[in-house]
């Protein structure tokens, strides 16, 4: 009824029985009855968790925010175009390797040059492939976990926490639904987390007290210190088949302006099944791969 023209709200009424008075009422009655679900919107829950469904996402970087949001992603460098496994095997070309752009402005000195030494060790074939996080079974951090492909992430969404599981190796990352960080923040891989729902769509999260071991904010290996704070808004589409994040990241020791990022998701069926990252995962074809993390002797 909410969707009648007040042509056909009339029609209704007089078959009822109002009066033109009545009609009128009828038609407030609507407006306040719409006016109250638009004001509940913002305040709803939105539907990011289900055992059902997970979200998926089959690229491995970021994707440029929408005009007018200031510095993007970073890239790779010009000189070297770089092409992932797909667009790699379109072109018949096969895939190339990332290798960043360190001329980039927005880059501290001592930032480059930790770039440009991860470069040289691809160019002069120190190492065959380009360390990332999920290929050696390290934690991802924040923001870069977010750019794990090809498995979903699900969510558990509970009144204080909002839990981010990967499928990959049942990573977890726990967002605390509060406004204010601790006093004192111990870093770790995924730092604080703090969060709070928006308009009805979105879930905004505010992190701080990020380890800088082994931990870059993308596949490039753009390296940060301890002062990074990230700020991540993940909106479900209006279709509900899809979900975004806008992303952006702070770190004055790092960066000369902050970097705005964005990734999507797509819904996909299923419920999350195991998948073990370290299993068998070793240098089989001699390439100097990055060390995967190994204890040294059995948890109990």
């Amino acid at each position: 009824m909410l969707g009648l023209r007040s042509e056909d709200a009339s029609l209704a009424c007089r078959c009822i029985g109002l009066s033109a008075g009545g009609v009128a009422l009828y038609l407030t009655a609507l407006a306040l009855v719409a006016g109250a679900a638009r004001a509940e919107a913002p305040n709803a829950i939105p539907p990011f968790a289900s055992a059902d469904f997970g979200w998926q996402s089959n690229l491995e970087d970021w994707e440029d925010p929408p005009p007018g949001s200031g510095h993007g992603p970073m890239k790779n460098d010009p000189a070297y175009p770089f092409m992932n496994n797909a667009e790699g095997t379109r072109a018949g070309t096969g895939a190339t390797k990332r290798i960043t752009n360190t001329k980039d402005p927005v880059l501290k000195p001592w930032a480059a040059a930790r770039i440009q030494a991860t470069n040289d060790e691809i160019l002069q074939g120190v190492r065959d492939i380009p360390f990332t996080a999920q290929a050696r079974c390290y934690p991802g951090g924040v923001p870069g976990q977010l750019l794990w492909p090809f498995e979903p992430v699900f969510f558990i969404q509970t009144p204080k926490i909002v839990y981010m599981i990967w499928q990959r190796d049942h990573l977890v990352r726990r967002i605390h639904l509060t406004d204010k960080h601790s006093e004192h923040v111990t870093p770790s891989w995924f730092g604080e987390s703090i969060g709070h729902y928006e308009n009805g769509d979105t879930l905004v999260v505010d992190t701080i007290g990020l380890s800088t071991r082994v931990s870059y904010i993308d596949n490039f290996r753009t390296p940060h210190t301890e002062k990074l704070h990230a700020v991540e808004r993940f909106t479900i589409e209006p279709s509900g088949k899809g979900m975004r994040a806008l992303v952006r990241v702070e770190d004055p020791d790092t960066f000369n302006a902050p970097l705005t990022m964005t990734r999507r998701w797509f819904k996909t069926a299923g419920p999350m099944v195991e998948t073990v990252c370290a299993e068998n995962n070793y240098d089989f074809a001699g390439q100097n791969l990055f060390p995967q993390p190994e204890a040294k002797k059995p948890v109990v």
